[in-house]
């Protein structure tokens, strides 16, 4: 059993499915009749009306009706397209128990428990016969498919099969006098319609049910005496033929299939029981748990049944009705009536090839289900679910496909599915061991192979490889090498179809596809509330696949679109351009041709294919709001403005394209403010002034209008608006224009009009206007207002606009994709829409009527020749002319790239900062975009840097200094202008250089050198402090070569040595009350690694230090090492040689020193005591400086910037170091 829909509800006591549309009507014990799409599994329509259970159900065949009857004695026909009962028949004195329509006439036959069957005329809502002779409940009455008979069951242990022929004789109107006259006496003295054919006995307890066979005399019938019987009548009698036993409660519901040979019976035993008609046997029985069942329905024309019971009702199956079928080239194999049978998809011709044999059980669901062909040996492989899984393997003779005559024997052997993995062995999965059984053609087994995963099934996956199927995922197998070569989780697979090229692979579960590549990699998903079907791929990498109703597509990146509708399912088997072959649920092989212009031409742009796109918009009809609004989504609205004749659809797709060219013809079509205005934003968005001021005037918005002259400078226009502002008398526009104008004289004259003398007065004496002042100080003579004292006036005046007249220079926009090809279409060719675009703008803008006032000239643009040439010379510079046009060159044109009909404006650009911060990882860069977290972050990481105190004003150098600034003028924000390291005039626009720094590698050198000098006058301060500003220098730098990165490091330990030695050095000079430690310090100076001049000195310090404290011995040492350098100033060995003739008269150390220079060491940063060799010691991760281990963890005191034995990845100060 095969369930396709199951629902869970009160009682379900009537059951009808609807002949064409994939619903079915349940009624319920509790009065509620639902109406379910059991396709889809969802509630249309429910109807409660009847009062207590409904029994009884039925649809109509061709109309929008249908009938129930129920415990309420009523009969109530209903519209479902109305949602409402039409109307309701009574006459029944007690329950009704089934109602049923006639399939040809305007009947309706109801069973009731008052014991008659009642016929009814629906159209004349009337009952035109009773049926009595039945002396319990009649359980059931319906009529014959075919021929004028009712069989009716009733609890009197009888079934009646009544006829009535007179009824229809009466319905259908007489043709002549004689049989008129008949008619009345009849109908005066009750003539008989309906007469008792057959009484058929033998069931010993009361019969729930009796129905007829579709084309056979036969009827079968089922009672509370657990039996079901079959009987056969003719045109005289009716009698017994067979009992079929098993079912071990009250038979409830019983019927023929209409397809099969079969039986189905219902039970309240809790089981649905299948039966064999002519073996009259038991074929199957399908239980539930708790509930019991009450009725049966069958498809009126699909293979589809329904059963109602305790808890709701299924909608089921006995059998796959889906063919096997295999694909090889140009050949298909499919199974069909106990034939394997062949097609050729280009001669579209089909042939039998063999029979199959049909197994000995009698269980349903026995046919093949999978079929797998090796075209080299031509040998075919049928598994089907005979015992628990088989398979069948067939070699077919090489001249049998023509004839059709020999039969080869079949070699069989268990297991679930089998395949073909190569030219001849072939995979069989093995459940119980979880494991493959590869074999040849003989069915000998070569080779075993466990799986990787518990797999239930398996499928071909290209040579010697196998798709392997469990709950939630797929693997690639490799039987050779068994390996697992991908892996995928998905739901449960049920078909695997591969691509021609085996690169792609589509794995169709119930509600969902996956694609995938060969090696299981995920490309997309499908979800469909529709069961999946099947599927194939067409020769572009589209795959096409069906549903239970639709033909679909899916595209490579999971976009998918309805091809067309199916009437009945279909499977695909191949796709061939245009056209799709399929295997019906009938086995026959059909061509459906398809219309692929969609698929194709959202391919084409996925692909970026657009020639195809261009010559796929000129020949085709492509179009409707669905393809418009693809476009939009996938970011191609210039393509979709072809597409459109709707100008309103026109007009929102050039503004989002930014074809402000067609924008306005459309505009002007429609010739509403709001698109006026949105016109006006948009170009004002790309600085196209002459547009903007045409749409302010079309809408007469004079305040927009006064605000562009003021921001384009145009005071000749602005003045216009002044004289338009007074004509109108808008008191407010005059003044605002007069404001904008900077017109002192005219803003008193508008004030004193209006009526507002004072402050006019104030603003003619602010301004110094004297004759004004005068004549209004006569006019308001005690009321004169008093100016603030002590304020000094300023002049208000408008700014200087930026640009003055036309456009704004445009960026260099590469034309789009489309332009090209796309110019000379839409709406009749280029020259026109020039010409369309021209003739309509001079004309005069009627706003208001005055003498002499022409506004047509209100318009201020530049030639396009001139913008052309100026783009050429800079991009992005200004124009800061206004041009003195004459009034006939006065027409707004679109701006320059406007010309060709599509412009594609410029998307934003990333601000330059953050196309430093995403390539780089060097700190110093990050601080010049200003992104000063990511660069302490890259100190900590890289150097781990944790006080950046020292380095807080570097950071703000190099910020500052890799951009500069731009003030425009005083109302705006100050501009940021990005400044990139080795710019050049050739350099390309478009390609962002990394940011200019402030400090480089020889400003450094620079430093070392003004170093070493003060160390050698002896200014150890400013020495110091020079050495320090290296070091906190150096993590900011960067430079180019390896060779530098290198001079780089070296630099550190130059550096670092000298801070250390004048740290100690300037501590020792401190330190004036101890002298052994006085003398330690000088000592370890000496150990510093120095330039010779400088380590000189400090030999010549120590020794003068130790020499006057009476440390002979150890003064005689840095006497010998100073000796030893070669010193060229004679004082300095002299005073050498001199400590060392004093010292070999006495080599004594009065205090014993923390020095052994016998012993190599190196002195600790912090502490400033030796480290031998052989002692642990820490470092600074920056500067290299060692320290004595209690120092871990503390910061350098070296460079005063890093951690001391903190973790770190080492200096990065070039990009060389990255790539």
């Amino acid at each position: 059993m095969l369930t396709k829909f199951e629902t869970k509800s009160n009682r379900v006591k009537g059951l009808s499915f609807h002949s064409k549309r994939p619903w079915i009507l349940a009624s319920l014990h509790s009065g509620v009749i639902q109406l379910w799409d059991y396709r889809m599994g969802t509630l249309i329509d429910r109807f409660d009306e009847h009062d207590g259970p409904v029994r009884g159900v039925h649809f109509h065949k061709s109309q929008p009706l249908f009938v129930s009857g129920g415990d309420d004695y009523k009969i109530k026909v209903w519209n479902y397209k109305l949602h409402r009962c039409l109307f309701t028949l009574l006459g029944h004195l007690d329950y009704i128990r089934t109602v049923q329509f006639h399939h040809e006439y305007p009947w309706i036959v109801s069973a009731s428990d008052d014991q008659t069957i009642r016929i009814w005329n629906w159209q004349s809502r009337t009952c035109i016969s009773v049926l009595t002779g039945h002396n319990h409940y009649v359980m059931c009455a319906s009529f014959h498919p075919k021929e004028d008979l009712v069989v009716s069951a009733s609890l009197d242990q009888t079934v009646r099969v009544w006829d009535i022929g007179a009824l229809r004789k009466k319905t259908v109107s007489p043709a002549d006098d004689i049989l008129r006259l008949t008619q009345m006496n009849t109908d005066l003295f009750g003539g008989v319609d309906a007469v008792v054919k057959y009484v058929l006995e033998g069931h010993d307890r009361g019969v729930n049910w009796a129905a007829f066979h579709p084309t056979l005399p036969l009827i079968v019938s089922g009672a509370d005496d657990r039996q079901v019987k079959l009987w056969r009548m003719n045109d005289t009698k009716a009698w017994e033929v067979d009992t079929l036993r098993g079912h071990m409660n009250n038979v409830s519901c019983v019927m023929f299939h209409a397809k099969q040979d079969i039986i189905v019976s219902n039970s309240e035993d809790k089981s649905i029981r299948v039966w064999d008609v002519t073996k009259r046997t038991g074929v199957q029985t399908f239980r539930r748990e708790h509930d019991r069942f009450w009725i049966l329905a069958s498809h009126p024309e699909m293979n589809l049944l329904a059963a109602g019971h305790d808890s709701g009702m299924i909608v089921f199956k006995l059998e796959r009705e889906r063919p096997a079928f295999a694909v090889s080239g140009d050949s298909l194999f499919y199974a069909k009536d106990r034939f394997l049978r062949f097609f050729e998809f280009s001669t579209q011709r089909d042939t039998q090839v063999i029979p199959i044999r049909r197994p000995g059980t009698t269980s349903l669901n026995q046919s093949p289900r999978t079929l797998s062909y090796s075209p080299t040996e031509n040998a075919v492989l049928i598994c089907s679910d005979v015992d628990g899984g088989s398979y069948e393997l067939y070699v077919i003779p090489r001249d049998s496909i023509a004839r059709g005559d020999a039969v080869p024997e079949a070699k069989r052997g268990a297991g679930g599915s089998a395949v073909f993995v190569a030219r001849n062995r072939f995979s069989v999965l093995d459940k119980s061991s979880n494991q493959v059984l590869v074999k040849n053609l003989k069915n000998e087994v070569v080779k075993k192979s466990g799986l990787p995963i518990t797999a239930d099934a398996i499928f071909y996956a290209g040579t010697g490889n196998l798709l392997c199927r469990a709950e939630d995922r797929v693997v690639i197998f490799d039987l050779q090498q068994r390996l697992v070569l991908g892996e995928l989780q998905t739901p449960f697979v049920k078909y695997v179809v591969w691509s021609n090229d085996m690169e792609s692979v589509a794995l169709l579960s119930k509600h969902a596809i996956i694609i995938a590549s060969k090696k299981l990699v995920h490309q997309c998903t499908l979800h469909e509330t529709i069961r999946v079907k099947s599927g194939a791929w067409d020769d572009n990498g589209v795959f096409i696949y069906t549903t239970l109703n639709h033909i679909k597509y899916c595209l490579p990146n999971g976009d998918s679109g309805i091809i067309r509708t199916l009437d009945v399912p279909i499977y695909i088997t191949k796709i061939s351009g245009n056209t799709i072959f399929c295997l019906d649920r009938d086995g026959k092989n059909r061509a459906v041709v398809i219309d692929a212009t969609e698929y194709i031409f959202k391919l084409s742009l996925l692909k970026k294919r657009y020639d195809h796109v261009m010559s796929m918009i000129r020949n085709s009809q492509l179009c409707g709001q669905a393809m418009i609004a693809y476009l939009q989504q996938k970011g191609f609205p210039e393509v979709a403005l072809h597409f459109v004749k709707d100008e309103r659809t026109r007009f929102n797709l050039a503004i989002e394209s930014g074809n402000i060219q067609i924008a306005v013809a459309s505009a002007k079509e429609i010739d509403e403010k709001d698109h006026w205005y949105r016109l006006g934003v948009e170009a004002l968005r790309q600085g196209n002034a002459g547009i903007v001021e045409y749409a302010y005037q079309r809408t007469k918005n004079f305040e927009r209008l006064s605000f562009l002259y003021l921001i384009t400078g145009n005071l000749e226009k602005l003045s216009k608006m002044l004289r338009i502002a007074e004509v109108k008398n808008d008191v407010m526009g005059q003044f605002h224009n007069a404001m904008y104008l900077g017109d002192v004289r005219e803003r008193v004259k508008i004030l004193e009009n209006a009526g507002h003398l004072p402050l006019a007065y104030v603003t003619a004496k602010v301004h110094g206007l004297k004759d004004v002042v005068e004549r209004l100080a006569d006019e308001l003579r005690d009321d004169i207002p008093s100016l603030p004292q002590g304020k000094a006036p300023s002049l208000l005046m408008p700014p200087a606009p930026i640009m003055c007249g036309g456009d704004w220079p445009l960026l260099r926009v590469m034309k789009g994709i489309f332009e090209g090809g796309l110019d000379n279409m839409g709406r009749g060719g280029a020259d026109e829409d020039e010409e369309a675009a021209d003739g309509d703008w001079g004309e005069e803008l009627d706003m208001v009527d005055v003498d002499g006032l022409q506004n047509g000239d209100v318009t201020a643009i530049l030639e396009d020749g001139e913008v052309a040439e100026e783009n050429e010379e800079e991009e992005g510079g200004w124009d800061l002319e206004d041009l003195e046009l004459p009034p006939e060159v006065d027409t707004p044109r679109a701006s320059v790239s406007a010309r060709s009909s599509v412009f594609v404006a410029p998307t934003p650009g990333m601000p330059v900062s953050q196309i430093w911060i995403q390539r780089s990882s060097l700190a110093a860069e990050h601080a010049a975009a200003g992104n000063f977290d990511t660069a302490m972050r890259l100190l900590n990481r890289q150097l781990g840097i944790k006080n950046f105190v020292p380095l807080k004003s570097m950071f703000l150098d190099l910020h500052s200094g890799s951009h500069t600034y731009l003030r425009a003028f005083s109302s705006t924000p100050v501009i940021s202008l990005a400044v990139e390291r080795g710019w050049n005039e050739s350099a390309s626009p478009n390609v962002r250089g990394p940011p200019a720094l402030v400090f480089n590698f020889s400003q450094l050198e620079e430093k070392l050198k003004a170093g070493y000098k003060a160390t050698t006058v002896g200014k150890f301060t400013e020495a110091l402090r020079l050495f320090l500003s290296i070091l906190h220098t150096i993590p900011l730098i960067v430079v180019d070569s390896r060779r530098e990165v290198d001079e780089v490091k070296e630099l550190i330990i130059i550096v670092k040595e000298y801070v250390l030695a004048l740290q100690m050095e300037l501590k020792r000079r401190d330190m004036k009350d101890n002298p052994v430690r006085q003398q330690e310090l000088a000592a370890y100076f000496t150990h510093c690694n120095l330039q010779t001049p400088h380590l000189r000195l400090a030999l010549q310090n120590a020794m003068t230090v130790c020499f006057k404290n009476k440390n002979l011995a150890t003064a005689a040492n840095f006497a010998r090492r100073l000796l030893e350098t070669n010193p060229p100033n004679e004082n300095q060995a002299r005073s050498a040689r001199q400590v060392l003739a004093a010292a070999e008269r006495n080599m004594t150390d009065a205090a014993q020193l923390n020095y052994d220079f016998r012993n190599p060491f190196v002195v600790c940063g912090a502490t400033y005591v030796p480290i031998y060799r052989g002692q642990k010691d820490v470092s600074c991760a920056y500067c290299g400086s060692r320290f004595v281990p209690s120092q871990e963890g503390k910061l350098c005191t070296v460079c005063d910037l890093s951690v001391v034995g903190a973790d770190a990845s080492g200096l990065l100060c070039s990009p060389s170091q990255i790539r």
